[in-house]
């Protein structure tokens, strides 16, 4: 999935994916500052996070990792969570914008291949699969119950205090650990079954 051998292969249809894939994380973080705001945290926008500028989200090493990876991050939408008027149900829905905007990204270039009845092989085509499957792939990574990631933070807002207390001190530790279970393919089949579950769910909603 390497988008650097597309960029050595095919310069412009590196252009044409890595543009919309940026965004996909972008508007990924923008979702979670955007519901924070509208339940009570004006953190994010008083920061300038509420921006589609690119430089306001972009993280180096996540967006190396997307390149070569094929999966990334961006710089994370700073949220108080002690400033959302209801914190339990803040946490889960906050946590969860990002992933539902990954998901709906992934909905609409499916919904508008079909809709335009695209050749597979050819260039839009292909452009709007790889938007999809990226998306897919990025709802699917963060719904891992691991801190940082979305997932945890969604299973934090149904948690004990002491469940919440024990994410909080590993936090740190988080990408280490996932790093760690990514390179041994422990989360391969984690992800591979929320990508399904995802898929699964696009696929009953499309016409």
């Amino acid at each position: 999935m390497g988008l650097l051998n597309l960029l050595m292969k095919d310069p412009l249809a590196f252009i044409l994916i890595a543009i919309p894939l940026l965004y996909s994380i972008i508007f990924h973080e923008l979702a979670h500052g955007w519901v924070a705001y509208r339940m009570g945290d004006p953190t994010a926008k008083s920061l300038g996070r509420l921006s589609l500028n690119p430089l306001k989200h972009l993280d180096p090493m996540g967006t190396i990792m997307l390149f070569v990876f094929g999966f990334g991050w961006a710089k994370p939408v700073p949220v108080n969570f002690g400033l959302l008027r209801d914190r339990h149900m803040g946490m889960i829905w906050v946590s969860a914008a990002g992933i539902i905007t990954n998901m709906l990204i992934a909905f609409m270039a499916l919904f508008l291949t079909r809709l335009l009845s695209l050749p597979p092989s050819s260039m839009p085509a292909e452009i709007l699969y790889y938007v999809a499957q990226i998306n897919i792939m990025l709802a699917a990574f963060n719904l891992i119950p691991l801190p940082p990631l979305d997932g945890s933070k969604i299973l934090m807002g149904f948690a004990s205090p002491s469940v919440q207390n024990f994410f909080f001190r590993i936090e740190r530790y988080g990408f280490i650990i996932i790093i760690a279970l990514l390179y041994f393919g422990v989360l391969n089949p984690v992800i591979h079954f929320f990508e399904w579950m995802i898929l699964s769910l696009i696929k009953l909603l499309l016409p």
